[in-house]
């Protein structure tokens, strides 16, 4: 299934990585690597996913959650401490759902959780009222993405697009799945990846390069559109760093998208981003410009903001943007339906952590008039004191929003009631 597509990046890479140096010359001098080889993309050197961090922000580096979550009485504390708007209500859906992150219903009623770093997936189901988390897949690279289609189970897990035919009736032996499309690099870095179904049954992945900044090869850095039922793919969006989370907008079809974006330079800057694709193969800034209006300080070489995308709302520095869904349901005041909710992971690269919260944003389907406002919070204590941290977000039948927490292991209900 490998095309000559991801055949030809190898060639490409190093050319596109010695061209970037030759065009910083009036710049710092910009690093080359060699990466036309297997062994490359195996294990990219380190400094390509953390590096060229100002002096400031030195000894900074990603927090590590709670091995084993939080505890049932941990949540019901936590749960105290979030800030919803009035006739919102919190509370936990199921716990044990160890480094939650993407999340897709079954037809049956069965929620999928994918998770970050242990290779798990997981299937939620109503026992007698009481919510049952199964593991039925495990030993997977980082299955962060998941969605289910006709009766099936998509699992995204790096450099491989997994079905699991007839999933629900198959909980206990879902068996090791069929590789649909494979035309991804291996590393781990930035390659955990998300997936936003659209109404022809293909699917929105984004592929991120494996490091903080830099002159990415040429299949990275993009978002991709790939029919699962034939393996093919095709180039959607351009110049985009990372993102881990998108949805289908309900009133045009067009795909939007966050994007974490670089680190290293400053606690304010740049800040995140949330994208609007408007047609194929936009180019929304990634290396050269940031934030909309920012040129890169080493990587800019030249461009302009004005050649690229704008986003269509920044979110703020390092609140880390993730997963997003459309409110498309009847539960919530009128106001709400077609806004959008965005479950920001919250900060790694700045001294004092923001985000761990879910934003609300209002927008005109062609992007215009973006607003945003903070719907939930708390979720943060003191400067660095997670409490939990939101990564994704999915709409219930009954109108209600589910939430994942990756850092707490655990999966939330927001409803609301006049």
């Amino acid at each position: 299934m490998t095309s000559m597509f991801y055949r030809s990046v190898l060639a490409c890479a190093a050319i596109l990585a010695l061209s970037g140096t030759q065009q910083a010359s009036a710049q710092e001098k910009l690093k080359s690597y060699k990466s036309d080889t297997k062994e490359f993309w195996t294990h990219p050197p380190d400094d390509w996913f953390l590096g060229d961090e100002t002096e400031a922000q030195k000894g900074l580096a990603p927090p590590s959650g709670p091995p084993t979550g939080a505890s049932d009485a941990e949540l019901a504390a936590m749960m105290k401490k979030i800030k919803l708007p009035a006739g919102f209500k919190i509370e936990v859906y199921a716990s044990g759902v160890l480094a939650a992150r993407q999340m897709a219903w079954g037809d049956n009623g069965t929620l999928f959780v994918g998770s970050f770093g242990l290779g798990n997936v997981y299937a939620i189901t109503d026992k007698g009222g009481k919510k049952d988390v199964k593991t039925v897949v495990k030993g997977l690279k980082m299955p962060t993405g998941i969605a289910f289609r006709d009766g099936a189970l998509y699992v995204i897990d790096i450099d491989k697009l997994i079905r699991y035919d007839n999933a629900e009736a198959n909980l206990d032996k879902l068996g090791d799945g069929k590789v649909v499309y494979d035309d991804m690099p291996s590393y781990a870095a930035h390659g955990w990846k998300y997936l936003a179904p659209d109404k022809d049954g293909w699917f929105y992945v984004p592929f991120g390069p494996p490091f903080n900044i830099g002159i990415p090869p040429t299949s990275l850095s993009q978002i991709r559109r790939i029919d699962p039922k034939t393996g093919n793919a095709e180039i959607v969006a351009l110049g985009v760093r990372n993102s881990v989370g998108g949805d289908v907008d309900p009133r045009t079809g067009k795909y939007w998208f966050t994007e974490n974006a670089r680190d290293w330079i400053s606690d304010d800057m740049p800040s995140d981003k949330l994208n609007m694709v408007s047609k194929l193969g936009e180019h929304f800034g990634y290396p050269y410009c940031h934030q909309g209006d920012m040129p890169d300080p080493k990587f800019a070489m030249g461009h302009a903001c004005s050649e690229f995308t704008p986003p269509v709302l920044n979110l703020g520095a390092h609140v880390a943007p993730l997963g997003m869904k459309f409110y498309t349901g009847d539960q919530f005041p009128a106001e709400y339906k077609n806004n959008i909710f965005i479950a920001e992971h919250g900060s790694w690269n700045r001294h004092k952590y923001q985000g761990a919260r879910i934003k609300r944003v209002t927008a005109d389907s062609d992007g215009k008039n973006a607003k945003q406002e903070i719907f939930a919070s708390g979720w943060i204590e003191g400067d660095q004191g997670y409490l939990g941290r939101p990564a994704d977000i999915v709409l219930a039948k009954d109108g209600s929003l589910l939430v994942a927490d990756d850092w707490a292991g655990a999966v939330y209900r927001i409803s609301y009631a006049k």
